[in-house]
């Protein structure tokens, strides 16, 4: 039975400067403080979290971003970031918070998450059924020494004019308005590149940022498996940090082309959802997500 002294707490909105007890509760945790990923985060969606009752931090805290039209009722809402602190570790305070987040603040909103072995339960529990997986990759990358696409195919840096057209296409792949992110993409990350075809017609966009040790790639959009080596043998070629990203595992090829080029597993989690059966969109088109904590 949880103590009454948990069960009372209250739980309450998170601001930026929260950031810190966050990035304190990842590493409590055993995960990287991620402290760059934590503030996009909590500046394109919303943070939840317990106090914890020592005065030390947060209990328990995860993030929710919502996606759909500006001003209307969201079309999908993704979960990410659920971590509850070690001392406070199955008593029952991540259920409490999650029941909330699923049950109240959000309920009859189509969700979805990405969950570890050790969380999946959990989701179950509450109504979350797996739909598919997504497995994370990180290695050095070794560059294709073959052209990467068609040749018809121009991949080159993004520039302020192109963000209309990345939100526009990523509203077709995504399924939702995700504006709200993606304008913050051009500061989050340390490159933005784009795919045209021989038309002009945007094909496919890639960002790559920072996080600790390693750089991310994600989001991956792109029209075909080709377009999508291109885009990441372009963000790759700019750093020469260990490259991580998560990959719907649908994707066989490109998986098998990134640990051919260095990259390793390091996990498949699984992509759940409630009240939905599938998530919106192409996923045809949908390589890799900007971080899996927001789908």
């Amino acid at each position: 039975m949880t103590p009454p002294e948990l069960s009372d707490l209250p739980i309450r909105s998170l601001a930026l400067n929260d950031l810190r007890h966050c990035a304190d509760l990842s590493e409590d945790r055993g995960w990287p403080r991620e402290d760059h990923k934590w503030g996009l985060l909590l500046a394109a969606g919303n943070g939840y979290g317990i106090d914890a009752p020592d005065g030390e931090g947060l209990a328990a805290v995860c993030v929710v971003t919502r996606y759909g039209r500006p001003h209307a009722d969201p079309e999908l809402a993704s979960i990410g970031m659920v971590l509850v602190a070690d001392r406070y570790a199955r008593r029952g305070v991540g259920r409490r918070l999650m029941t909330y987040i699923c049950d109240d603040l959000l309920k009859g909103i189509p969700l979805t998450l990405h969950a570890t072995p050790y969380g999946r339960p959990l989701y179950e529990a509450l109504g979350f059924d797996t739909i598919g997986s997504a497995e994370m990759l990180q290695g050095s990358f070794q560059s294709d020494p073959a052209p990467p696409g068609p040749e018809a195919t121009l991949v080159r840096p993004a520039t302020a004019h192109d963000l209309t057209r990345i939100v526009h296409l990523d509203t077709e792949v995504f399924g939702a308005d995700r504006t709200h992110l993606l304008t913050r993409l051009p500061a989050f990350a340390d490159r933005l590149f784009v795919a045209e075809d021989s038309s002009g017609e945007l094909i496919g966009y890639a960002a790559i940022w920072p996080n600790m040790e390693t750089h991310v790639i994600g989001p991956l959009v792109a029209q075909d498996s080709a377009t999508a080596r291109a885009l990441v043998n372009a963000v790759a070629a700019t750093t020469e940090r260990p490259l991580r990203t998560d990959v719907d595992v649908r994707h066989v090829g490109l998986i098998k082309w990134l640990k051919a080029r260095g990259l390793g597993s390091l996990a498949v989690n699984a992509v759940m959802t409630r009240d939905i059966s599938r998530l919106p969109g192409d996923w045809t088109r949908r390589w890799a997500p900007i971080t899996v904590a927001a789908s």
